[in-house]
C-alpha cells in the first residue's frame, strides 16, 4: 500500500493550491476541477478537509466522472492511463488536472470540453 493512500487530502490540498496560483490560475479553478473529478461540492469538499479524510477515504466517497479514463499523459514520467492501482490511478487523474490547470490549459479542454 502506498503511504499517499493513508495520508490526508487537506494536508496536500494546500499544495494544489499554491501549485495552481504561482501559475496565476486560482483556488476556485483549482475546486472546480476537483468537483468534476469526484463530484464533490463545495460543501463536500470543505467537509473532506475539515475532517482530515485519507485520499483512500476521499476517492472512496467520490462520483468518479464518467469521463476521467480520457485523462491521458504523464505525471512524474508514469503514465495516468497505465497505472494499474485504481487508487492510485485516480489519485494520479487528479495530480494530471491540478497539472493541466496550473500549465496554463483552457478549462473547457481540462475538463474535458463539459460544461462546468
Amino acid at each position: 500500500m502506498s503511504r499517499i493512500f493513508t495520508t490526508s487530502f487537506a494536508s496536500v490540498y494546500p499544495h494544489y493550491v499554491n501549485k495552481v496560483e504561482r501559475k496565476g490560475r486560482t483556488k476556485a479553478e483549482l475546486d472546480e476541477v476537483i468537483e468534476w473529478l469526484t463530484g464533490f461540492d463545495e460543501a463536500a469538499l470543505a467537509h473532506h478537509l475539515e475532517a482530515g479524510t485519507t485520499f483512500e477515504d476521499f476517492f472512496a466517497d467520490a462520483r468518479l466522472n464518467p469521463l476521467a479514463s480520457t485523462i491521458t499523459g504523464s505525471v512524474c514520467g508514469v503514465k495516468v492511463q497505465d497505472v494499474e492501482d485504481p487508487l492510485m490511478q485516480k489519485i494520479r487523474y487528479l495530480d494530471k488536472l491540478v497539472d493541466e490547470v496550473a500549465k496554463g490549459r483552457p478549462m473547457e479542454k481540462v475538463l474535458r470540453n463539459q460544461p462546468a
